[in-house]
């Protein structure tokens, strides 16, 4: 199950997003305001990202304005490594090679089109692990050096 959710900034980016997992079959947990009323990411990113913590979604897509609110406050969760991203090639080795669990998404920056391709890739690439993980590893340690 994918956490999906978004703040005023990206709810016309995610509604297209949305339309694209219906359409895949692909199930989803929407956090966001069900119209476009101002709403803060963090009040969003935080239940999103606590549903990947306990296990009830795999991964995630959240969308503001730039994505890089999103971001931020999900990368002081435990456990989230989120990235902001405004390209295919990154939306996909984010997955590859850094392990990435979340896809954060600018509503006003990118448009539907690249978004879903961003999307497609996100949700069916797969770590590829070996040197990667090692470096993976060293980001994860960070998180516990802090706690």
């Amino acid at each position: 199950m994918i956490a999906i959710g978004y703040d005023h900034g990206g709810f016309a980016l995610a509604k297209e997003i949305l339309a694209y997992l219906e359409q895949k079959g692909v199930a989803y947990k929407k956090f966001g305001p069900d119209d476009g009323r101002s709403v803060d990411y963090p009040d969003v990113a935080v239940p999103a990202c606590r549903a990947i913590q306990s296990g009830e979604c795999d991964l995630g897509i959240l969308v503001c304005g730039t994505g890089i609110g999103m971001s931020l406050t999900a990368n002081k969760m435990r456990g989230i490594r989120a990235a902001a991203c405004s390209e295919t090639f990154s939306a996909k080795y984010t997955r590859l090679h850094n392990n990435s669990n979340v896809l954060c998404l600018g509503g006003r920056v990118i448009g539907p089109g690249t978004a879903i391709d961003m999307v497609e890739l996100f949700l069916n690439s797969e770590f590829e692990g070996g040197r990667h993980k090692t470096r993976v590893d060293k980001v994860c340690k960070l998180e516990e050096s802090w706690r």
